[in-house]
């Protein structure tokens, strides 16, 4: 394959959404398409969970630890459903010069990473979503349910059957955890009309359809097919594009409310605006 040099490919998410096994089996069954892409390692605040490694799924470092980046310029600070994450800035300029990277996580890191100013390197924001947009818009036809309320207890039923998978038993501690990153999936949602394409996906961090099989089965095998074909530069069926309309921006405070670092840099395009030049120049 062929990729212009110097390649973001952005993968975001709710939490438990199937961006991890997602991003395992790309690398396994698609060395072609996502064999060079160099993952970036951000910081983080919290305590890593069952099989995560430091320096490979994050920095984990105290909260103190990255409260003290905050006057190097080279970090952006960003405050992540109450997890504290640093990007560094200048590694990832440097990585994007010589090749290309990968990142993979929560959609306000997406946002950032998408108004950063890089010049000469080539940006694809894919969201994966735990619903399409036809389901969607079927809820929102029922008067008699509140997307926000289904959406969350999808993400909590998802987030609950991982955890008791990595832990068993679970504590009062990993349940408000389960409750929080469930409360955010609505709003983190409303995010995925920002990126370049949505891919809904079913099978979640929970399936057994990633790795319990040779190969991934049902969603998840759809997914890892229409990344893979992203990432080649074709649109699979299935693949979505959503506008602001798709999901009603919530109301109130939220996660993405006083986020250090999450403002776009001087002089970096708001992916909105980038879409709109981008679609103009391919009318003319």
């Amino acid at each position: 394959m062929s990729r212009a040099r110097g390649r973001l490919v952005i993968l975001t998410g709710p939490s438990c959404v199937g961006k991890t096994p997602l991003v395992r089996a790309l690398r396994r069954f698609c060395p072609d398409e996502a064999g060079g892409l160099v993952s970036l390692v951000l910081y983080n605040s919290r305590a890593p969970r069952p099989g995560e490694v430091d320096g490979i799924d994050y920095h984990f470092r105290p909260r103190d630890h990255i409260e003290a980046l905050r006057g190097d310029p080279r970090f952006a600070i960003l405050d992540v459903r109450g997890d504290l994450q640093a990007l560094d800035v200048e590694d990832l300029s440097s990585r994007v010069r010589v090749g290309h990277a990968l990142f993979e996580g929560n959609p306000l890191v997406g946002r950032l990473l998408q108004a950063l100013p890089l010049p000469g390197v080539n940006r694809l924001g894919i969201f994966v979503s735990p619903i399409s947009r036809e389901e969607i818009a079927i809820l929102r036809a029922d008067g008699r349910v509140s997307l926000p309320e289904i959406v969350c207890d999808l993400m909590r039923r998802k987030l609950l059957r991982r955890t008791r998978r990595m832990k068993g038993e679970l504590s009062l501690a990993d349940l408000q955890e389960v409750e929080r990153r469930a409360a955010s999936a609505y709003r983190e949602l409303a995010e995925a009309f920002r990126f370049d394409h949505v891919v809904p996906n079913h099978d979640g961090e929970d399936s057994d359809n990633w790795e319990a099989f040779p190969y991934p089965l049902g969603d998840a095998r759809r997914t890892l097919l229409a990344v893979e074909g992203l990432l080649r530069g074709d649109v699979m069926p299935g693949v979505e594009r959503w506008d602001e309309g798709v999901i009603a921006a919530p109301e109130g405070d939220g996660p993405y409310a006083g986020a250090s670092g999450a403002t776009p840099a001087r002089g970096a395009p708001a992916p909105a605006a980038r879409r709109r030049r981008e679609k103009r120049s391919r009318a003319r």
